[in-house]
């Protein structure tokens, strides 16, 4: 058997105007916790409640490396977070996560996501994100995205915002012994439908629908 025909999620492929998003190859990963190493952020932000990207070049490409083999190893039908490996030609830029709890009755999805610093501010994040999120409304059945993210992280609510997502409340979390408030942030599928997809194609999907709980 080949490696799709035991894990069909490999043969899946988001395709942007400019980028693709798919599960990596082992030397793909590498390649992506490289860019990792190299930074996610600027030196003094703090964007992510796990502070991850704080730690060393090598500490950041293990956690990079972990996570998408925890992904892999923790998938539950109906219960999933799906690593999407972001790339621009053929070079990985970042991730964009799709994740789910009880898909198959909550039809409800999160992402969050990180670009590689010298990617920022190109609109990748939006596309990235829009290419998800189509993965999840127009072939999964999604009924609503969330979203979360601390009030100074411009960014991560300026994709949600130009996606059309609303306000949902507020989050309260512990980082480093202090509590931190974030927005919570929802897409539902009225709002989602205004979106322009015309750009995006998904392939590879029917083979999966049993794993994400969408059959």
């Amino acid at each position: 058997m080949t490696p799709t025909e035991v894990w069909p999620l490999f043969g899946l492929r988001i395709r942007t105007p400019r980028l693709e998003l798919r599960l990596p190859t082992d030397v793909e990963l590498a390649r992506l916790a490289q860019v990792a190493a190299e930074g996610v952020h600027e030196p003094g932000d703090r964007p992510f409640l796990t502070p991850w990207a704080e730690r060393s070049p090598l500490e950041r490409a293990r956690h990079v490396v972990q996570g998408a083999w925890a992904g892999r190893g923790e998938w539950r039908p109906g219960d999933w977070s799906l690593n999407l490996t972001v790339f621009l030609d053929t070079d990985p830029i970042g991730v964009v996560w799709l994740s789910a709890t009880e898909f198959a009755e909550r039809r409800e999805v999160s992402t969050a996501s990180w670009l590689g610093l010298p990617h920022h501010r190109r609109g990748f994040g939006t596309e990235a994100r829009l290419g998800a999120l189509a993965l999840a409304f127009d072939h999964l059945g999604a009924a609503y995205a969330t979203s979360e993210a601390f009030p100074d992280n411009a960014a991560s609510v300026g994709v949600s915002t130009k996606l059309g997502y609303e306000p949902d409340g507020i989050s309260r979390d512990v980082r480093d012994g202090e509590v931190l408030v974030s927005h919570r942030l929802r897409l539902c599928r009225e709002r989602w439908e205004l979106n322009d997809r015309s750009g995006i194609e998904v392939s590879g999907v029917e083979p999966c629908l049993l794993l994400f709980g969408a059959s």
